[in-house]
């Protein structure tokens, strides 16, 4: 039981990227919507130059300008 859980953690944390670029792109094939399509294509490009999602560079921006605004105060 334990080495089933250590191998799910394992694939989980080194194989994030690649999880998120494949279901950026599986989400081109699905969409009927055009804006839909357009944001996923965007999206697998951001993953494939920065290896983060648009989420994951918009959390890290609002994360370290709130960083600034309290060290602000």
């Amino acid at each position: 039981m334990k080495n089933l859980i250590l191998i799910t953690v394992g694939l989980m944390l080194s194989s994030c990227s690649e999880l998120l670029l494949l279901s950026s792109v599986g989400g081109v094939a699905v969409s009927q919507s055009p804006a839909v399509k357009a944001y996923n294509s965007i999206d697998a490009i951001t993953i494939m130059k920065t290896d983060k999602d648009i989420k994951q560079h918009a959390y890290e921006r609002i994360k370290n300008e709130t960083k600034k605004t309290k060290s602000d105060e």
